[in-house]
């Protein structure tokens, strides 16, 4: 059985010259679909799977091929990408009688994309080495627009020489691509931009509300913190949703919640005092409470449009970032 040049019965999955290795990608949420149709468009061949038939039918009509399950998957590719919502999701599809690595042979690669505990990925990478399954964690940053535009960074940990005989994939999916070190290297510092994050989403927020008290036209208010020292790449993204009032980023406060989780749990395992990391954590905590764990992160700031009585809206923003 042969996939676009690429024969099954390989022992060992080593990239032949002038064939492009058959990729896997299991996890089409708000995420993970954009990053599939980036690695579709830069010409892999391409097999996805994902508990929603619609978000399997977006990448077929693209030209990719629908697997059947996690295992069967992995018995179709030379490497499987997973981004999925939460460690135990990763564990879920990657263990099990029909899990990714019963599927997996020896000398293919296991990328993970999640927003994943460290730990954990290193177990899972453990079980995987011992079948012959290089494992890559490569989480992104950058939000969802980014994914769409294939700009989206990604960040690298693990072997240097997986690291490099995956490169092209990676630079498919987005740019820049930072290896940061061994595995759980990428883990650390995508929980600490993601803190970083969540605390200047917060911080915009009691920001736009002060212009809006202090009587200035909040889009004013907007370029001008935009071209000042108090800037964020939050602020230039995220402000612009809730001015419009959508608070569509394409991230929800389950989300959020769970990677503030990382942080504080990052905190007192390195025994580093996360005073205002804490402070958003609870704040979040509220938001989801008030809003539900499907509302957009950027409702968080609708807390405080709640408590002052006045929401921040402006004209001539977008509904949804392009």
């Amino acid at each position: 059985m042969t996939i676009k040049g690429l024969s099954r019965h390989l022992p060992v999955r080593i990239p032949r010259k002038g064939y492009e290795p058959v990729i896997g990608f299991i996890g089409l949420g708000h995420l993970g679909r954009f990053l599939a149709a980036s690695v579709l468009r830069a010409g892999f061949p391409l097999v996805v799977y994902d508990l929603s038939p619609e978000a399997v039918a977006e990448l077929v009509t693209k030209g990719a091929r629908a697997g059947d399950s996690p295992r069967g998957v992995g018995r179709l590719c030379d490497a499987v990408i997973t981004c999925l919502p939460s460690p135990a999701v990763v564990t879920g599809v990657l263990e099990g009688p029909d899990g990714l690595l019963a599927g997996l042979p020896s000398g293919t690669t296991w990328i993970d994309m999640s927003t994943n505990d460290r730990h954990e990925l290193e177990r899972l990478a453990a079980v995987a080495a011992a079948q012959g399954v290089a494992t890559l964690e490569c989480p992104v940053t950058g939000g969802v627009h980014k994914a769409a535009a294939g700009e989206i960074t990604v960040i690298v940990g693990g072997d240097v020489e997986a690291f490099e005989r995956h490169r092209s994939l990676l630079e498919a999916v987005g740019s820049p691509v930072y290896h940061v070190g061994a595995l759980g290297q990428a883990s650390v510092i995508k929980v600490i931009t993601n803190m970083l994050a969540f605390i200047h989403l917060v911080a915009a927020g009691e920001a736009l509300m002060l212009a809006k008290q202090g009587g200035l036209d909040l889009r004013t208010a907007f370029e001008v913190i935009r071209s000042s020292s108090g800037n964020s790449f939050v602020h230039e993204t995220e402000s612009q949703v809730i001015l419009n009032g959508s608070y569509d980023i394409g991230f929800t406060m389950d989300l959020a919640v769970k990677d503030l989780g990382f942080a504080t749990d990052l905190g007192r395992e390195l025994g580093v005092p996360l005073d205002l990391a804490s402070l958003v954590a609870a704040t979040f905590l509220r938001a989801r409470e008030a809003y539900g764990g499907d509302a957009w992160s950027s409702q968080v700031v609708k807390l405080l449009e709640d408590a002052v009585g006045a929401d921040l809206r402006a004209p001539g923003f977008p509904a949804r970032l392009q």
